[in-house]
């Protein structure tokens, strides 16, 4: 799939077939989402792949926004690893591109996914730290819900020139 048709086709998808996808996908969403740029190249992203059927149960009974999870694939965690980068801010932002870039890869080879925010929701952040036992230099940044997908959604136009502004606003 060409770049710019998986940026405009892509959606979220929240319902799936129970069918677990295949090591080869679940390697290239990873691949991809190593891809991802980062400032000062400090690349501070961690994977965790929940698969456990009772893990994924677990996540999905505290996130309201989850329910879908455990009949998914699976879920990844991006964590950011403060020791790497002790930027907040540019941390989030990191994750926030290896989690995109695991979403477009998901489109490209034909699965369906969802992006999960985790932070900073303090209750969702020290629920998902609890239950897959981090380190506390380990910040849980977002979950992509992802699986073989068993719905079809629309593309809408998002494109808006209201919100363009140039050299000021």
């Amino acid at each position: 799939m060409e770049v710019l048709q998986a940026i405009m086709t892509r959606r979220s998808i929240r319902k799936f077939t129970g069918e677990v996808i295949t090591e080869e996908q679940l390697n290239i969403l990873l691949r991809a989402g190593f891809q991802a740029p980062s400032a000062h190249n400090t690349q501070p992203w961690h994977f965790i792949v929940a698969k456990d059927k009772e893990l994924l149960q677990k996540i999905s009974d505290f996130h309201k926004y989850a329910k879908m999870l455990p009949n998914a694939g699976c879920g990844i965690i991006v964590c950011g690893d403060e020791e790497k980068q002790g930027n907040r801010g540019f941390l989030v932002e990191d994750c926030s591109a290896a989690i995109q870039n695991i979403l477009l890869a998901a489109h490209g080879v034909g699965l369906g996914a969802v992006w999960c925010g985790l932070y900073d929701s303090g209750n969702l952040v020290e629920s998902m730290k609890e239950v897959l036992e981090l380190p506390n230099n380990i910040i849980p940044i977002g979950m992509v819900v992802v699986g073989n997908k068993d719905e079809e959604r629309n593309i809408s136009e998002r494109y808006d020139e209201s919100k363009i502004h140039y050299n000021k606003w």
